[in-house]
């Protein structure tokens, strides 16, 4: 619907991967029906996605690797992924200082690895809002997670100097926070994520943080995809945009699938798996680099993810149910929350064999449980409020509107 209050200047700030400027699109789409002037920061790589929501693309330069890096680049230590963020922030705050010069914004959304977007609300004075693709931490979660895993970083050399530099280039842009709550406290955050997904969610602070849901619009610009007409079972592949590199577990899956009869499998294997690297590939096992994803999804009987944020949601939304085998990050814990809400196995990849993978499927897909549980949490998800609440509580933060 369209903003009773006068239009406002929002700018969003986010980094060149999928899985962080997709769960923002629709909602930037939603502001500037509104009325509302909308810019986002973006790596020329995402410039025309975000152009096609209405926004202006204000790009920047990134050191960080792109949407279609061979998944090594990130390294395999904490610090190894942790490093590469700060060092494109104190590269990237320049730039984007001199982007916004001449047109301060009246509130600043950013992902929650955009670093410069809340140093820039600082110097501005404006409010920010952070926009988070997936889980946020609970009360407590310093204790339980960050300082076990961060206790053996932070004795060495390097670790000390990636806090000593990041705590310098904060002090130096006026901010006396430590990075830890720098980072992973915000003042006022959206999450974009079903409630169902975020663990302890009794234990997050909800004056912080509001849960709105799936935020995913039709995807119509993505295209489209037809069931064919003799598939009895339809099974989506994907390990999302960035953890695709597994030949191996791809062949596991061809041999899980295409021998059950009447199973038709599409399997989404990235830009880094070669065809022949699968081996002998039936007719009724469709390979691409990419599919539009929720398409198929609207369509499947079966989704075998690497349990992402925006896959698990996408599984929800559309009732499908999963088998999940995480790659990284926070893909174990959300693994974990899905077999916990009864929609889903968890598959840890070094069990992911041919067997297990058959078994799993088998036990899932005519379960009337596990559909009454995942038609129970599509309509939770649903009540959340999605789209449309996202850019009412976003209004609600904007200068002298107050709530809607």
């Amino acid at each position: 619907m369209p903003s009773v209050t006068p239009p406002a200047h929002i700018a969003m700030f986010s980094i060149a991967l999928h899985g962080h400027v997709n769960p923002s699109l629709e909602v930037i789409r939603e502001l500037v029906a509104r009325g509302h002037r909308v810019t986002y920061a973006i790596p020329p790589s995402f410039a025309d996605k975000v152009a096609a929501t209405g926004a202006r693309p204000v790009p920047y330069t990134s050191t960080l690797p792109g949407p279609d890096a061979d998944p090594d680049a990130w390294g395999t230590t904490l610090l190894d992924n942790v490093e590469p963020f700060l060092d494109d922030a104190i590269q990237a705050l320049p730039q984007l200082a001199e982007a916004y010069a001449d047109d301060v914004p009246d509130l600043v959304l950013h992902d929650i690895t955009s670093y410069p977007a809340r140093v820039l609300a600082h110097r501005w004075g404006v409010p920010a809002v952070s926009l988070s693709p997936n889980l946020v931490a609970w009360e407590g979660y310093e204790e339980e997670v960050a300082e076990p895993m961060w206790r053996e970083p932070r004795r060495t050399a390097r670790g000390q100097a990636y806090y000593a530099r990041f705590g310098a280039w904060l002090a130096e842009n006026g901010i006396t926070r430590h990075p830890d709550p720098f980072v992973g406290r915000p003042a006022r955050s959206l999450v974009l994520i079903p409630r169902a997904l975020q663990p302890h969610a009794d234990r997050v602070d909800e004056r912080v943080h509001t849960f709105v849901g799936a935020c995913q619009g039709d995807r119509a610009e993505q295209g489209d995809w037809r069931r064919p007409a003799d598939a009895e079972k339809v099974v989506l592949v994907s390990l999302g945009s960035a953890f695709t590199k597994r030949a191996a577990f791809y062949r596991e899956c061809v041999r899980a699938f295409a021998g059950l009869p009447g199973w038709h499998v599409v399997l989404q294997v990235g830009r880094h798996v070669r065809r022949e690297e699968l081996g002998d590939v039936p007719a009724h096992v469709e390979v691409h680099d990419w599919v539009p994803q929720l398409a198929v999804l609207r369509q499947a009987d079966l989704f075998v993810t690497h349990a992402g944020a925006g896959g698990s949601q996408e599984g929800l939304v559309t009732a499908t149910p999963m088998i999940a085998v995480p790659q990284a990050v926070d893909q174990f814990g959300n693994a974990d929350m899905l077999q916990a809400l009864g929609v889903a196995r968890h598959l840890p990849a070094e069990e992911a064999t041919a067997d297990r993978l058959r078994e799993a499927a088998l036990a899932l897909v005519d379960d009337p449980e596990v559909a009454r549980r995942l038609e129970e949490v599509r309509a939770e998800t649903a009540r959340e409020g999605g789209t449309r609440r996202a850019a009412d509580l976003i209004e609600a933060e904007l200068p002298g509107r107050g709530p809607r």
